[in-house]
């Protein structure tokens, strides 16, 4: 599988046409707004194809204590034929050794997409991501906090599994704040 770093100068239509079909758009931050971002934040905007066929994509914000994991997805139609899997592996492969993060929509919300929702959790419980047992909820959609990989903070001196906090939370999002959030977005 080949890869490609988007910037916003060469996003082309086909990425930009999954982004915005693949993602709720509550979830979604606007393609303009996000094409800003890529040159204000030290994203990690990757597209990946099989020879000349386009896959999918994943955007990655590396920070220091734990990656976090914004978008990931395949085109529909390759959907359930490995590509998941394999840019999930090479992902992982990129940032060895490091803690990912990811929001994704709760299973325990009472939903019209609960089966899918059960599906994607299950893909990421199979790859070594956990549930944190942190939940947000925003504009109605509650998101649930999955962590793969083990972190400390300084001074613990415990080893394991590491953890997720509500106030890790606040701070990786008071970080995103710097460089954008819609007026429209109500925590609840």
């Amino acid at each position: 599988m080949n890869t490609k770093q988007i910037t916003a100068t060469n996003a082309d239509e086909k990425i930009m046409q999954l982004y915005e079909t693949a993602f709720p758009e509550d979830e979604q931050i606007p393609w303009d707004d996000l094409m800003r971002l890529i040159w204000e934040m030290p994203l990690d905007f990757t597209a990946y194809y099989d020879g000349e066929d386009f896959i999918g994509f994943t955007i990655v914000y590396p920070r220091q204590s734990f990656n976090w994991f914004w978008y990931f997805a395949v085109r529909e139609e390759l959907r359930g034929k490995g590509y998941g899997q394999q840019i999930l592996t090479q992902l992982i492969e990129r940032y060895e050794g490091q803690p990912f993060v990811l929001d994704m929509e709760s299973t325990t919300q009472v939903c019209d997409n609960l089966e899918e929702r059960r599906k994607r959790q299950a893909f990421y419980l199979r790859n070594g991501f956990r549930d944190t047992n942190v939940y947000r909820t925003y504009n109605d959609i509650t998101m649930t906090i999955m962590m793969r990989g083990e972190r400390q903070r300084a001074g613990d001196r415990t080893s394991g599994m590491g953890t997720f906090t509500m106030q890790d939370w606040d701070d990786i999002i008071h970080e995103l704040q710097q460089f954008w959030w819609p007026d429209d977005i109500k925590e609840g």
